[in-house]
């Protein structure tokens, strides 16, 4: 069926029709929508309406289809782009583990210092293409804190040490990932990397969640600056909307916008 807001006053501005991609239009509802859209009313697909304002896309509400036809998604094959970045996420890793190495060794040892384990964490991830990669970070945890499995994390985790906190709300917890980057396993921006235990449970119960492989995953991307942390697969389907919104219209101006954004909301969670 169709999503329809037909209004009284065809000149109010907020006004306007969403039509389900799901929708067979005949031709006299075509003319009947041309007509309208022509009369200054705006007449927008269900997936452009989600895309417009509130910046992702309904993944569970298309088919593989639309995926086909919709236009975007030129990160996926654009391979001089993709050269570009890998240089840049080179150069900037290489100058972060360098300029930053004095913080790296002060962090490790801080780490070390304050709760039994190894400072760096390792873990399995799901990269580009469904590839398995180690992700490197700085122990935010108690050393036993997964012996009964994976779990989701949760924002306020009681799994977390008193630095892990403070780690974690300023992003620190996450400078080991620029020797991912620096590898060529992670990018500076893209999807944040799964579980690979996590993953397989979402392929099944989330609609289209491997396009979200279809890129090199992030240390940050539009997912993290534009929603919460994920704790259960409806928060990773919500996710996945941002994931795809952002390889769908990926440009310098929306890698641009997330760094300012994850500068802004590190900023705000240290303050809090």
């Amino acid at each position: 069926a169709a999503l329809a807001v037909l209004p009284a006053d065809l000149g109010a501005r907020n006004n306007g029709i969403i039509v389900s991609e799901m929708l067979q239009l005949d031709d006299a509802l075509v003319q009947r929508l041309s007509d309208f859209r022509f009369r200054g009313l705006k007449v927008l697909s269900y997936s452009a309406f989600y895309e417009r304002y509130w910046s992702r896309v309904p993944a569970a509400h298309l088919s593989n289809a639309w995926f086909l036809q919709a236009s975007g998604f030129d990160r996926v094959y654009d391979y001089v782009g993709l050269r570009f970045q890998r240089v840049l996420d080179v150069i900037l890793s290489f100058t972060g583990l360098i300029v930053l190495s004095p913080l790296l060794v002060f962090l490790a040892l801080l780490v070390g210092a304050t709760s039994k384990g190894g400072a760096i964490y390792k873990q399995q991830r799901v990269g580009l293409n469904g590839r398995l990669f180690t992700l490197y970070k700085f122990r935010s945890m108690g050393a036993d804190a997964e012996q009964d499995g994976a779990v989701w994390a949760q924002k306020n985790d009681p799994r977390v040490t008193p630095l892990g906190r403070f780690l974690r709300a300023s992003r620190l917890d996450e400078l080991p990932q620029l020797l991912n980057i620096f590898k060529g396993e992670m990018s500076l921006i893209g999807p944040r990397p799964e579980r690979p235990e996590f993953v397989a449970q979402l392929r099944e119960r989330v609609p289209h969640y491997d396009f979200r492989h279809l890129v090199t995953p992030g240390l940050t991307g539009w997912a993290q600056v534009m929603y919460n942390y994920t704790n259960s697969v409806d928060e990773a389907a919500r996710k996945l909307e941002y994931d795809l919104y952002y390889i769908k219209n990926h440009s310098i101006q929306l890698d641009f916008a997330i760094l300012i954004k994850t500068v802004v909301s590190v900023l705000r969670r240290m303050g809090q």
